[in-house]
């Protein structure tokens, strides 16, 4: 690796890195990527092709003779589950490729069968591409304590709430606006934004309080870690199910279905139907995620018509946390990371790693971030310019601090399945908490067996 540490140094000490012609010598190297083929992200496999160039100048500069060259290879999986299943098939049979992107929650799967690169070590020798990530994403990388991948992008999943609505109920501008400070301090809980939403249900602000996905996925879960849920034992890599704080969160989403916050019908209602709703103001609380600002909410789309200027939207829309379960408690929010995993058994794996170093650096994922909605994975990305014109991106950044993730374990998609199963009971009313409870406990223990760990509750 001494070649590549010359590498990093030449970067540092600014060295002029100019040309990427090989010489007569020139000994080609070629880097193998596999990443899925998705028309909304063609970057995440781009920007390591544009890297190269990069790295080669850089490996001119100080009279290296290699030219690394990217072979792509784009899966045709429909989505990152079964692109990592197939990525696993592939080293199986030894094609598997130098680097890879996934999904962070296959990061623990790839690790513990040994195709992921351990890379503590080389971030520690690499700070001119790392020292600026943003701290809370490393948590999405590990297995066991330890980094095995690098955040590709990032995002906030978050709930938006109607200003004008509590304009209409008689709610000052301190309120309105000080909703986000309160959260973040531990002021105003979730049981506060349950009422405060019937509230405005009650007053005739808006038909529904609070409405949210109709289907299994990512954002409810920041729900559940609101109210202390984790889903994962570190100790022994083991799903977790904490029974008593997650029947505190499905009794948060009973109370909202039983009060007429949210419609018990609102996970057999269509994407079009939840959406529509909140952009035509009949619902004051939608929860989703930060995407959808540049995908709908702006200008006229879904029966609606919204500013599309930064003051415009911020004084119609607000933004917030999922408040904490009790006075004085942390709120969270959720975010769903992309990474590059780089294979150790390549013979290549050093300048797959330096590939992914130079593809991290602000100018390539800028260019990712501003052209599919997704949040940064640097500080210092909010003061690019391209950046800092996405101005919904800019001011979601600061929110990845109160991130949680996914756990890093391959059945979590069969897990969360079930989860939203009992979601679904109680909101319809078929379930109680209780009864949920039992459910999950009888269905997570036959389907997933040894893979998850029941406990009461977490200390």
């Amino acid at each position: 690796m001494r070649c590549l540490h010359v590498v990093a140094a030449a970067v540092l000490a600014g060295a002029a890195i100019v040309g990427t012609a090989a010489t007569s010598h020139a000994e080609d190297v070629v880097v193998k990527l596999w990443a899925r083929a998705d028309r909304s992200g063609p970057l995440r496999a781009g920007n390591i092709v544009a890297a190269a160039e990069t790295l080669n100048a850089a490996l001119k500069a100080v009279g290296s003779d290699k030219v690394v060259k990217v072979a792509v290879t784009e899966g045709p999986a429909a989505g990152y589950d079964a692109d990592a299943l197939d990525i696993l098939k592939a080293f199986a049979v030894n094609q598997g490729p130098d680097v890879y992107v996934a999904a962070h929650e296959w990061v623990g799967e790839f690790a513990k069968s040994g195709y992921a690169m351990e890379l503590d070590g080389f971030i520690a020798k690499n700070q001119w591409a790392f020292a600026d990530v943003i701290p809370v994403l490393w948590e999405s990388t590990k297995y066991k304590g330890k980094i095995h991948a690098i955040p590709q992008d990032s995002e906030i999943r978050m709930f938006f709430y109607n200003k004008d609505m509590l304009r209409k109920i008689g709610k000052d501008e301190a309120f309105i606006n000080g909703l986000p400070a309160m959260v973040e301090a531990g002021q105003f809980t979730m049981q506060d934004l349950s009422e405060l939403a019937k509230e405005v249900v009650t007053k005739g602000a808006a038909k529904i309080g609070i409405i949210h996905r109709p289907n299994a996925g990512p954002d409810y879960l920041m729900t559940f870690s609101a109210f202390g849920a984790k889903y994962m034992d570190e100790a022994s890599g083991q799903l977790l199910l904490p029974k008593a704080e997650i029947k505190k969160g499905l009794e948060w989403f009973a109370w909202n279905a039983a009060n007429g916050v949210t419609p018990k019908n609102n996970t057999a209602m269509s994407w079009d139907e939840i959406q529509g709703a909140f952009k035509t103001e009949q619902a004051f609380i939608y929860h989703q995620g930060v995407w959808a600002v540049g995908e709908w909410m702006l200008g006229d789309a879904k029966g609606g018509n919204w500013p599309k200027d930064q003051a415009g939207y911020f004084k119609k829309i607000g933004w917030l946390h999922a408040p904490a379960s009790v006075k004085g408690g942390q709120p969270a929010n959720l975010s769903h990371p992309i990474v590059y995993v780089v294979n150790p058994k390549s013979k290549n794996a050093e300048l797959a790693a330096m590939l992914v170093a130079y593809a991290t650096l602000p100018y390539f994922n800028t260019k990712h971030a501003v052209t599919t909605a997704h949040t940064a994975i640097l500080n210092g990305q909010r003061s690019m310019p391209d950046y800092a014109n996405a101005w919904y991106l800019a001011a979601a950044t600061p929110m990845l601090a109160r991130s949680t993730f996914l756990p890093n374990h391959p059945e979590f998609g069969r897990y969360n399945g079930v989860l939203f199963k009992a979601l679904q009971g109680v909101e319809t009313g078929r379930l109680t908490p209780a009864k949920a409870i039992e459910f999950l406990e009888e269905e997570l223990t036959s389907e997933l067996k040894g893979n998850v760990k029941i406990v009461d509750k977490l200390n």
